[in-house]
């Protein structure tokens, strides 16, 4: 495996003919497949369950035409014995296989596929080259028809009772880029039984595709697929809203598979002695949402339980969290120092570039003349080197360009590929390998800006690459090494934030011998988890909430600050100084990081007789009358309103809880009062995940699930027989009217809009007012200001269980820059020439991160490096000319310029 490099002659050669492990309905069974990350091939694996050679012992095909002598079946397999402190267990999940069971005929048409096919028909790297084409005829098709809940939601023999999660908004996300993809217009269609967008802007993702895009949504489950005919269309029948039978045809149809527990999983939880639940998940319990029930191994991913991407990447985060608290005391007694070559002297030597261009499968070199672009290349005045790579990001090649910097002197490096702000890091430290500064680098982007927005125009990608290779060529002969800060790091954190995911941050940071200061601006912990009952699990949260706030009192490594809000914020990643007030005493506190956990509030509504009638309740305060045991002895019908200030223009998110909650409180009070008639209005129901049960125990109780039509709205009315709702029913399509003696409305989770942390800690918000991170999926904890991070519903609306996982997470993240004792920043920041400073200040004045400020000798400005994010404003801005931002300075700008505009020909810019 590590000498493969992912040419795909193995696959080829393979007499099964499949090229990867996904590519669409094309093969039904694999035996070769390419293990993908970010779109990119890394090695391509053998799946035995399907090898000829393994079935029969014959073929070895693979093996006699691999290039690299990768494979070896006589290779005898070996076992070691790892001695370690703590597990962490990650095997993944696997998708529902139609086959099974297969009433929708995906075995016999090639024009059925999964959603996991279908994203490989629509890769570029995959068997159609990124063109939209269903499999029978490779022509594009017209029509697509999703069908959703494929082995979700079901349960029959061989699907799964819960609900994937994942599933609504990867079709949204299928439909809308096939849609990018069709030329001539594609009718996409999403047959749901409830939208389940319940992530962080997921819902304006919905909204787009449904009142921007065209997508259609037709609320009807499909249990049946009629075959393919002579023009291979299949033949699907359902209801509509009005209850008519609709029969209509779809060039493809796409099954939204689920994700369930593969067996090899599920083996290997056995061998550790792991407890599964009866879906076989991972089981945990919601306090300890990574803790497997054996100490010491811990979960996360989709084995714990069906999530996305975002989830996935908190839970590893929160995982390795415990992981370091458990194993602290043994903190780098294991660590070894990676040996690096010497850096280069490039004094006084001319440019020597290398330039390598990525064909990144067929991503990049399906819409680009590749050679030719290399050609150009080598024309470039001091390129010494230049040539093409399949993929210039795979670890082979990695190793291969650092060799070919030692082999033929160069000291500069381009690389045209795709975008630096996921990939610049990768190609640096190749730079590093090689010998290099690491800021003797320039990317070109000719996959977002070339490849991707002129598919349909080889030529004129061609010329657009050949011109950013031309201007990264000639900025990147300006380029000069440069150092990078160092600053000692203060082992100290802030939590602001004294609810349940600021508790367990803290108290994850002083597990792991980190002083943290938590402030609260209450004058008591606890946070919103004061008032909840139970979680959905019906785990008595009180019990936890005490013993939590009674940790954290009793750790000599945290201080508590009460009744305090933050006033003012210097310093920078390592070195931060927060000046707190808090029972109106000021205090600074020195610390190396900061967490967010402030946390959001319930919204508290104007309508629906709220605030005026005591029968009406919010969720969270009936959560607090059955932590209280009220009898409600003479409530006898009660009634839930869902989406209640959420999923509105003002408010386009869904608060994701309130589903959950409502459910779980219909049942509690069904609990008290067994013939209490309970209804639960709803728009979308979003019980996710193992949720699912919950849902459908609800109904087997005889509480009563009613769709109402949102845009003609509910109205209450008070009387003294009780209260009047109306509404129209979605199904039955007339007006209906509920007497009842108790309503609850499931309210919106509400952020601080403009919170002054935002300004003071220079972290931003999205439109909602949530924190917004850096990054949805690579970094879901972090702000792209450094040493910041965030955790709890100060992020997103989200239950106990995930913020908890996501304080975990935080606090992980956390502890990457506290565990080192210094730090190193970024070399590409601002400097001003004092020389040429008039000192008017605009500079500080302009500078989101406080990064410019006097010398209080000299008068001038100056940058403070460890700040400077490298933005530029204060260049553009700077009246005198004194500033400069190092790696993109005037001269290496022009210089692009002239190369492109002008070819060789000198020319002069006149400012006025």
């Amino acid at each position: 495996m590590d000498k493969c490099i992912a040419c795909g002659a193995c696959a080829e050669k393979c007499p099964k003919k499949v090229s990867n492990a996904y590519d669409a309905g094309l093969a039904k069974r694999k035996a070769i497949y390419v293990q993908y990350a970010q779109a990119v091939p890394l090695k391509y694996a053998i799946d035995a369950d399907q090898c000829i050679y393994f079935l029969k012992g014959k073929c070895k095909a693979c093996e006699k035409f691999c290039p690299t002598d990768a494979i070896c079946f006589d290779d005898p397999q070996k076992k070691r014995s790892l001695n370690v402190g703590a597990v962490v267990l990650a095997p993944g999940s696997e998708t529902f296989d139609p086959s099974t069971y297969d009433t929708f005929g995906y075995s016999n048409s090639a024009n059925i596929v999964t959603s996991l096919e279908f994203e490989r028909i629509l890769s570029a790297s995959g068997p159609y080259g990124g063109h939209l084409a269903r499999p029978s005829d490779k022509t594009e098709p017209e029509k697509i028809a999703w069908l959703q809940c494929v082995g979700s939601r079901d349960n029959h023999i061989g699907a799964r009772g819960y609900c994937s999660g994942v599933c609504c908004t990867y079709a949204i996300k299928e439909a809308i880029l096939a849609k990018e993809h069709s030329k001539n217009g594609l009718d996409a269609a999403i047959f749901y039984i409830d939208i389940r967008t319940f992530g962080k802007d997921f819902e304006r993702y919905y909204n787009k595709a449904r009142q921007d895009l065209g997508i259609r949504f037709v609320k009807s489950r499909i249990t049946h697929v009629e075959p393919m005919d002579e023009n291979g269309k299949h033949l699907i029948r359902y209801a509509n809203s009005a209850g008519q039978t609709i029969a209509e045809e779809f060039d493809l149809v796409v099954l939204s598979v689920g994700l369930g527990v593969g067996d090899k999983a599920i083996a290997l939880a056995k061998e550790l002695d792991i407890e599964l639940n009866h879906y076989h998940f991972a089981k945990t319990d919601s306090f300890d949402p990574v803790q497997s029930s054996r100490s010491g191994i811990y979960v996360c991913g989709a084995f714990q339980g069906p999530k996305d991407i975002p989830s996935s990447v908190i839970d590893a985060s929160a995982a390795a969290g415990k992981v370091g608290s458990k194993l602290s005391n043994a903190r780098w007694t294991l660590t070894q120092t990676k040996e690096l070559p010497a850096e280069i002297d490039i004094k006084g030597e001319p440019p020597r570039i290398g330039v390598f261009v990525c064909c990144c499968g067929t991503n990049i070199a399906g819409f680009v003349d590749v050679p030719a672009v290399v050609a150009f290349a080598k024309t470039l005045p001091n390129v010494a080197y230049a040539e093409q790579n399949l993929f210039s990001c795979s670890q082979d090649t990695q190793g291969q360009i650092s060799q070919i910097i030692q082999e033929h002197r160069l000291n500069r490096v381009v690389v045209s590929a795709c975008t630096p702000k996921t990939h610049e890091p990768l190609f640096q430290e190749t730079l590093i390998n090689g010998g290099l500064n690491k800021y003797l680098f320039e990317m070109a982007n000719i996959r977002n800006q070339c490849s991707w927005v002129h598919r349909d125009d080889m030529e004129k990608a061609t010329e657009k690459a050949m011109d950013l290779v031309r201007m990264a060529v000639a900025k990147v002969s300006l380029h000069e090494p440069l150092t990078e800060p160092v600053t000692k790091i203060n082992q100290a954190a802030l939590v602001i934030g004294g609810g349940v995911a600021g508790m367990t941050a803290a108290k994850t940071l002083a597990a792991q011998k980190f002083k943290t200061y938590l402030i609260e601006k209450n004058g008591e912990l606890g946070g919103q988890a004061r008032y909840l009952h139970e979680t959905w699990q019906a785990e008595p949260i009180g019990p936890f909430l005490q013993e939590l706030i009674h940790d954290i009192q009793s750790d000599q490594d945290i201080e508590i600050y009460l009744n305090a809000q933050v006033d003012h914020v210097d310093g920078f990643i390592g070195n931060f100084k927060t000046t707190i007030q808090s029972n109106g005493e000021p205090k600074v506190l020195e610390h190396g990081v900061t967490l967010i956990a402030s946390g959001a509030a319930e919204f508290k509504p104007q309508e629906f007789l709220y605030d005026q009638d005591q029968r009406v309740l919010t969720g969270l305060e009936l959560q607090k009358k059955l932590k209280d045991q009220d009898p409600f002895e003479i409530c006898r019908t009660a009634v839930f309103v869902q989406c209640v200030g959420s999923r509105i223009p003002q408010r386009p998110y869904c608060s994701k809880v309130c589903c959950t909650q409502s459910i779980k409180s219909a049942l509690s009070l069904k609990s008290i009062k067994p013939d209490m008639d309970i209804f639960i209005l709803y728009r979308d129901l979003r019980s996710y995940g193992l949720r699912e049960d919950l849902y459908r125990e609800a109904r087997d109780r005889g509480i009563k699930f009613i769709r109402y039509q949102n845009d003609k709205g509910i109205s209450v009315r008070a009387g003294e027989a009780g209260l009047q709702i109306q509404f129209s029913d979605r199904v039955l399509q007339r007006q209906m009217v509920i007497h009842s003696d108790l309503l609850i409305l499931a309210s919106a989770m509400v952020p601080e809009k403009s919170n002054p942390l935002a300004q003071l800690y220079k972290i931003p918000q999205n439109e909602d007012g949530f924190f917004a991170e850096a990054h949805v999926k690579l970094r879901p904890n972090d702000f792209a200001t450094d040493g910041v991070f965030i955790c709890g519903i100060a992020h997103a609306p989200k239950p106990l269980e995930e913020s908890i996982a996501q304080a975990h997470a935080a606090a992980s993240r956390a502890v990457t820059v506290l565990s080192a004792m210094e730090i190193s920043v970024s070399g590409m920041v601002a400097l001003v020439d004092p020389n040429f400073c008039s000192s008017c200040g605009v500079c500080t004045e302009i500078c989101p991160y406080s990064a410019p400020k006097f010398n209080e000798k000299t008068g001038k400005a100056e940058i403070q490096s460890t700040l400077c994010k490298g933005c530029g404003l204060c260049v553009a801005s700077c009246r005198s000319g004194a500033i400069h931002l190092k790696g993109f300075d005037t001269g290496q700008i022009m210089a692009q310029l002239q190369s492109c505009m002008f070819d060789t020909a000198p020319f002069e810019i006149t400012f006025s």
